[in-house]
């Protein structure tokens, strides 16, 4: 196995995961794609049948096409999903994906919209990961300086390497670098006491931070994000990023749109949100743009009238948006 591709959901975002899949088909990918899922599997995903032959309880598989396989893994954690990124990438590399010499993650909420070919060799470069929107973060901006303080009291040193804050949502790294995942995973489970637990998110529901955690200057208020970022001064080895173009959060070639936020492109009214200032988003049309594929989950006749609604909401920003 060359290169190994994993995501995770839950719930509704199952949408998410056939758009991606299809995308990173159409884009030339060809292997194995591990899907992390908690709670039941959905009826679209019914064709998977169990799989014994995996080092994974619970583990069911679908070859939907010559040169496409899919796995379902379940999970059974109690971290908040956005929480468990480097978890399931270590234990796909120490079990079902344990060949593979690439690995990337990619958040069910992106679409890849360049050839697989150039995400495939990025890990060449270093650590592959995408700017967000909330970056840059200066040197001496107050969350950096809450990182280093908190962790040189915990026997850990950061080493500023840039104003970039890169987005969660997508990482590649090769075999050789997995020690990044490790030292993330670290960082997360040294922040989880300050936090609350793992089981805590900035995200809306019952698991959400404390209000005192989730202001902008509270040093993890993006939780997994912030590990991520306070990893990049951890880790010894290069770090490749691109700017804010690539999940399409600025100008410029994307790479991924990634449909952060909510309503997802899924459950988003493009005319409803068009009067209400929202123009449609190109996560939201990459989306439509590649729910049909190997894989199908919305009638021929709905991807029609979206793709027009779409249309429609895109003239109707021409001329009305919220500044």
């Amino acid at each position: 196995m060359n290169s190994a591709i994993c995501t995770i959901f839950e719930s509704h975002y199952y949408n998410g995961v056939v758009a991606l899949y299809n995308s990173l088909y159409l884009q030339g990918f060809r292997g194995e794609l591990f899907s992390g899922f908690r709670g039941e599997l959905p009826p679209c995903f019914s064709a998977a049948k169990k799989n014994d032959s995996m080092s994974w309880p619970g583990a069911r598989s679908w070859i939907v096409s010559e040169g496409l396989t899919l796995h379902f893994l379940p999970i059974d954690t109690d971290n908040h999903l956005a929480n468990y990124k480097p978890d399931f990438m270590l234990a796909l590399w120490g079990g079902p994906a344990k060949e593979a010499k690439k690995m990337f993650y990619f958040d069910p909420d992106i679409i890849l919209t360049v050839e697989w070919s150039f995400i495939d060799n990025w890990t060449d470069f270093g650590i592959s990961l995408c700017e967000d929107v909330n970056s840059p973060l200066s040197e001496f901006h107050p969350r950096r300086m809450a990182w280093r303080k908190y962790f040189k009291e915990k026997g850990i040193c950061l080493q500023f390497k840039g104003p970039i804050y890169a987005n969660s949502g997508f990482i590649g790294l090769r075999s050789d670098n997995r020690d990044f995942l490790v030292k993330w995973k670290e960082i997360q489970e040294t922040i989880a006491p300050l936090i609350g637990g793992l089981n805590r998110s900035p995200f809306t529901g019952k698991e959400q931070l404390d209000p005192a955690d989730c202001h902008d200057y509270a040093p993890f208020s993006r939780t997994d994000q912030d590990a991520l970022n306070a990893t990049v001064e951890y880790w010894e080895g290069t770090v490749s990023m691109v700017g804010k173009a690539g999940m399409a959060f600025g100008p410029g070639t994307t790479l991924m749109p990634h449909a952060i936020g909510s309503p997802k492109p899924w459950h988003w009214k493009p005319v409803l949100q068009a009067i209400s200032g929202f123009p449609p988003r190109q996560a939201d049309r990459e989306y439509w743009k590649f729910v049909k594929g190997p894989l199908h989950i919305h009638s021929t006749g709905l991807v029609y009238r979206r793709k027009m609604a779409l249309k429609i909401a895109g003239l109707i920003g021409r001329f009305y948006r919220r500044s």
